[in-house]
């Protein structure tokens, strides 16, 4: 099971921390990745990180801005989004996965992740 939660309202320019809560099962998949998605666009990967080396990946669009982080002890993986644009309003959902090795840990095809949350809204104006 993942929980998400942290999502909010704010205003261009500002920041969300989003956590997303594992249970002990679904953390045992050594690749966590966050994606969104908008109305009426597909769902698109944001970042993942490999849990076993802490090793990250970050779609283009993020890059720079947006930072994935895990704590193993809470077996919780955060979103860190700084300088919020409104064109990053959405809905993000946590997802697991197991692969098998860390090149593979890649938030670029939603298919690829078995587990998901129930997502946390994101809205910036």
């Amino acid at each position: 099971q993942l929980v998400e939660s942290g999502g909010g309202s704010v205003q261009a320019g500002g920041s969300l921390r989003l956590s997303c809560a594992a249970s002990g099962y679904t953390y045992s998949s050594n690749c966590m990745g966050w994606f969104r998605q908008a109305p009426g666009k597909e769902r698109e990967g944001v970042a993942a990180i490999y849990t076993g080396y802490g090793s990250t990946y970050y779609a283009d669009s993020v890059k720079g801005r947006f930072t994935i982080s895990q704590d193993n002890a809470k077996m919780t993986v955060y979103l860190q989004m700084n300088s919020l644009q409104p064109e990053v309003t959405a809905m993000y959902y946590c997802a697991a996965a197991h692969v098998g090795h860390s090149d593979y840990c890649l938030a670029d095809n939603a298919a690829d992740f078995g587990y998901w949350g129930q997502g946390t809204q994101v809205t910036v104006s």
